[in-house]
């Protein structure tokens, strides 16, 4: 199991063994994801948005409206996550 240390400006280093098996170079950014309470997963955020296309496809059920579009944005974000 790979680990490492928290410094006192809250920093850590990813282990090699890590970096490799989730094809991670110089620059590149995570996500920390929450899996559980207390537990996260990391996970690159390396994808273009080119890679994103078609993601979504089909699940778009009605359009939307701007006026709604601008009540979601006012109700603030759901706390369903």
């Amino acid at each position: 199991m790979a680990s490492a240390t928290v410094t006192s400006r809250g920093q850590i280093t990813i282990p090699a063994k890590v970096r490799e098996a989730l094809g991670l170079a110089p620059g590149d950014r995570v996500e920390f994801v929450e899996t559980s309470k207390r537990e996260f997963s990391i996970v690159p955020a390396t994808r273009s948005v080119r890679e994103l296309k078609g993601l979504f496809r089909g699940r778009r059920t009605k359009r939307v409206s701007l006026e709604e579009m601008d009540q979601a944005i006012a109700k603030g974000p759901s706390r369903s996550r």
